[in-house]
């Protein structure tokens, strides 16, 4: 366990923070072209795997925060 702060964890929450706001304007902006005349019902599926795809690298980068190694 670490007594001090390190420079990793603010740059960590800036730099996830940044990307899933560019993320999320991809998604909000190609999305609904591809998938718009499509029934709702596979829409909202659609939306909540995309909704949650952004949770697949989030252990490995919270390690990274932690503790400065990847894996």
């Amino acid at each position: 366990m670490r007594n001090e702060p390190t420079w990793r964890i603010p740059v960590g929450i800036f730099g996830l923070l940044f990307v899933l706001a560019v993320y999320g304007v991809v998604i909000a902006r190609y999305a609904p072209d591809l998938i718009g005349d499509w029934p709702t019902l596979v829409q909202t599926v659609i939306y909540i795997v995309l909704g949650l795809i952004w949770l697949l690298p989030l252990r490995r980068f919270l390690i990274w925060m932690e503790t400065g190694r990847w894996g």
